[in-house]
Order: structure tokens, then C-alpha cells, then sequence
């Protein structure tokens, strides 16, 4: 340990009790002292609060009564007798470093004692004090406690270090994560193997020659060039973008990432990580699809025939324009099962389904409420048309030339002129339906074909 001559720990003193600044003058201390003299002990509080130390002390006799006290309190700093009865030699020393851990551990000695601890002490994991120049106390105290800060900062930086490059290897080696480094134009300046595969490229070098397919999806979103970010926007939030890839499939994927600084805090490159998403959204469309279609025709179902209604309701409302609803019964439906089996059926009700698909515009909605009843939504249309639009899916249908034949009844209601609520629609549309099974019926009654 290097010694202080007199005149540095006194000009060192004037300049810790003159500097204001100075980070230590008021830290609050805990010291702990293994010490058979007290009058030793409060000289050395004395010192200490010379140089504006806030302390906290405790008193031993033994390295047996410091264990014991280290177990119930914490210390920044434990300072020892040296040599004593508890504590002399170098199997004592050890006992006694052991004993404080990783506390800063500083011994008061004589001048002869001094020299003694120096030779067992090479490795530098000790520093002492002679009682003869009690003040260079402070001066010790500050500098352990700065080295031990110092080594915690160590320890933590190197930890985070540690775990950041675990996480960095487990995310280049992870095969669902592509990763890239571009530059603030958007340009590729280096990717992992996963980014390959996942473009269908061989080679960097083949993907970075044809980096120009990427470059204006690499804006992240943001509709602005990357170059225009600052450091405080280093973190870039999430974004989906999607790519084409060598073979021209589309490729979505969900980008995010940061932007890396170098030591003077001049713009480096972004640090992407890619995840494709593909095939989940593919899952995502097919089950909303799903919620909003019939399984059997793919027709839209009655929920969303509710949610179209309510929505050309609100238009005509906003516009003045009318719409019509169809409202259609696939006749003799029951018969037809029994005598030629469900297959059939279900052809049957295949069958009116293209039919509507047919004759829809691509504002008109088809649907199929369930069974043998159907829906067709036509936007902007009065009820004269929608009666004609009618006539003419009954007609195809008609002659739609598969076995068996079918009919379907059909009844028209128009909004705002026939309801004024979905509801209500839908009655006055049932109510024409059963209108026309009436008349069908009693023509058919009669011995006239509908």
C-alpha cells in the first residue's frame, strides 16, 4: 500500500474540508471496529467527522463478535487492531477477510506493525493505517469506498453485459428470429441466416445485390427515411411491412428494433429483428372469415347480415338513398332430403347460393341465415328493382339444369320505406316471403304451376 507523507494528507485535508462540492462530505458512513481501545476508536470518529462524515459505529472486541454482528448489520467499512490477541498473523487474517467478505477491511497499526501486514498482505486485498497519523483515516475510508463502488459498477456492467450477449446468441441462433443491420437509408449491411431462408436467398452477398426490393419497406412505417430519427427516437416501435421474396411470394413480417450510437453518439446502423408473421395472419383472415361466414356456402351468416344491415341503415340515413333487402326460402327443402338424402340437400342449398353469388354486384351482400333461408342485400336499390332482381334468381334458378328442380319464394322490403329498424326489415321482408308461399300455395290449389 503507498504512503502518504504528511504534507499531501494535510494539503488533501484542507482541500476535502474547503471543497463544498466535494461528493463526501455529507455520505453517511457505517464503520464497524474490532478494537480494544476505545479512546483509539472515538479518535478515529473524531477524524472522521473532521472530513464531514456522517457516522454510524458499532464496537467488537473479536473476530468472533464481528461474525456475529455482520449477521445482523450491514457496514460500508470494518476497521481492525492489528496486531491483537484475536487477531495476528496471517491464518488471522484470513479468518478475519473471510469473516468481512466483501466489506473494505483496513487495520490500525504501529509503525513496526505496518511493515509486518505489508508482507502478508501481497496481494493488496488490505490496507492500513498507522495510529500515529490517525488522519490519513478519511482520506483511506473515501478511496476504499470509491474502489468498492467502483467494483459493484464492474460487477453490474459485466453481469449486463454477460446477460445481453446470452440474449443477443440465443436470438441470432433462434430459427424464428431473421436479424439485419441497414444503414439510415434502408440499405442491408448485414443478416443472419433465418433472413435468408426467410427471402429464399442463398447467399448474403445474393440478398444485399438485391437489397433495392427492401429498401422502402425499411422505413419501418413511419413514411419518413430513417436518417431522419434522432437519438432520443433510437427505439423503433413495432411495425408489419411486407417484403417479396426471391421467388415473388409475399412475405409478411413484423419488424422491430433500435438504433445503435457509436462512442462519439454519431448514428451507427438500425438493429432489426424480423419475425415472420405469414402464415398467422393467413390464420387471423381464415378465422375471421369463419366468424363472419356459413360453413356449408360461404355465404356471409346472420351475423354479419346483422352488421350489413346496420350499416346500410346508418348510409341511408346519411345519404337519403334507399336500399332493399331479398329475403329468399329454398322450397320443398324437407322433401327433398327425405326422398333423395341430405347430399343432395345440401347440393340443393349449394345451388341457390351461386345462384345469388351470381346476380350480386360487388356492393350487394349474400347470406345464408340458416336452413333453407337466404338474404340479399342490395344498397342503393329501390324496391322496383329489387323486385326484378328477384325474378331473375328465381328464373336462373329454374333453369339452372341439375336434378332435382328447384324453387325459391322470394320477398322484397325496402328501407326506409318499408321499416325503419333492422328489425322491422326483416318482418316486412318475411311478411312478402309468406305473401308469396299464399299465393303459390293457392295457385298450386287451384291446379295452375306458380
Amino acid at each position: 500500500m503507498a504512503r502518504l507523507a504528511q504534507s499531501e494528507v494535510q494539503s488533501d485535508l484542507r482541500r476535502i474540508r474547503s471543497d463544498s462540492g466535494d461528493i463526501h462530505r455529507r455520505r453517511a458512513v457505517s464503520v464497524l471496529f474490532i478494537h480494544r481501545d476505545a479512546d483509539v476508536a472515538d479518535a478515529c470518529l473524531e477524524e472522521l467527522k473532521k472530513a464531514k462524515f456522517s457516522v454510524r459505529a458499532d464496537f467488537v472486541l473479536t473476530i468472533a463478535q464481528c461474525a456475529h454482528q455482520l449477521r445482523s448489520q450491514s457496514y460500508d467499512v470494518v476497521v481492525a487492531e492489528y496486531p491483537s490477541p484475536s487477531c495476528k498473523g496471517p491464518q488471522a487474517l484470513q479468518l478475519l477477510r473471510q469473516t468481512v467478505q466483501e466489506i473494505p477491511l483496513l487495520f490500525l497499526t504501529t509503525a513496526m506493525a505496518s511493515e509486518s501486514i505489508a508482507q502478508l498482505n501481497a496481494d493488496g486485498v488490505f490496507d492500513c493505517v498507522d495510529r500515529q497519523h490517525l488522519a490519513q483515516l478519511p482520506l483511506v475510508v473515501r478511496r476504499v469506498l470509491n474502489e468498492r463502488k467502483l467494483r459493484t459498477e464492474l460487477e453490474e456492467a459485466g453481469k449486463a453485459l454477460r446477460h445481453s450477449q446470452s440474449l443477443y446468441r440465443a436470438l441470432v441462433e433462434n430459427p424464428a428470429y431473421g436479424i439485419c443491420r441497414c444503414d439510415a437509408e434502408g440499405k442491408f449491411l448485414d443478416v443472419n441466416q433465418v433472413l435468408l431462408t426467410m427471402l429464399g436467398y442463398e447467399t448474403k452477398a445474393e440478398l444485399l445485390a438485391a437489397n433495392h426490393t427492401f429498401k422502402i419497406a425499411l422505413d419501418l412505417g413511419h413514411g419518413a427515411p430513417l436518417a431522419g430519427c434522432s437519438q432520443e427516437s433510437v427505439r423503433i416501435e413495432p411495425v408489419e411491412v411486407e417484403w417479396k421474396r426471391k421467388n415473388d411470394t409475399t412475405l409478411k413480417a413484423r419488424l422491430s428494433g433500435r438504433g445503435v450510437y457509436n462512442e462519439n453518439g454519431d448514428f451507427a446502423s438500425y438493429e432489426i429483428i424480423v419475425v415472420d408473421v405469414t402464415e398467422q395472419r393467413a390464420l387471423e383472415d381464415q378465422l375471421r372469415r369463419q366468424a363472419f361466414s356459413d360453413s356449408l356456402t360461404g355465404l356471409a351468416n346472420h351475423r354479419r347480415l346483422f352488421d350489413v344491415l346496420q350499416a346500410e341503415i346508418c348510409r341511408t340515413d346519411r345519404t337519403g338513398r334507399e336500399f332493399s333487402l331479398l329475403l329468399l326460402d329454398l322450397d320443398g327443402l324437407k322433401e327433398i332430403n327425405d326422398r333423395f338424402g341430405h347430399l343432395v340437400g345440401n347440393r340443393a342449398l349449394c345451388r341457390l347460393a351461386q345462384i345469388l353469388i351470381d346476380c350480386c354486384r360487388s356492393v350487394d351482400t349474400a347470406a345464408r341465415q340458416g336452413g333453407d333461408e337466404f338474404a340479399l342485400v342490395l344498397p342503393e336499390t329501390g324496391a322496383d328493382a329489387a323486385t326484378l332482381v328477384a325474378w331473375r334468381i328465381c328464373d336462373l334458378l329454374a333453369k339452372d339444369g341439375e336434378e332435382p328442380a328447384l324453387s325459391v319464394s322470394v320477398g322484397v322490403a325496402s328501407y326506409p320505406k318499408d321499416a325503419e329498424t333492422t328489425a322491422t326489415l326483416l318482418y316486412a321482408a318475411d311478411r312478402a316471403l309468406y305473401a308469396m308461399k299464399q299465393k303459390r300455395s293457392k295457385a298450386a290449389r287451384a291446379g295452375h304451376v306458380a
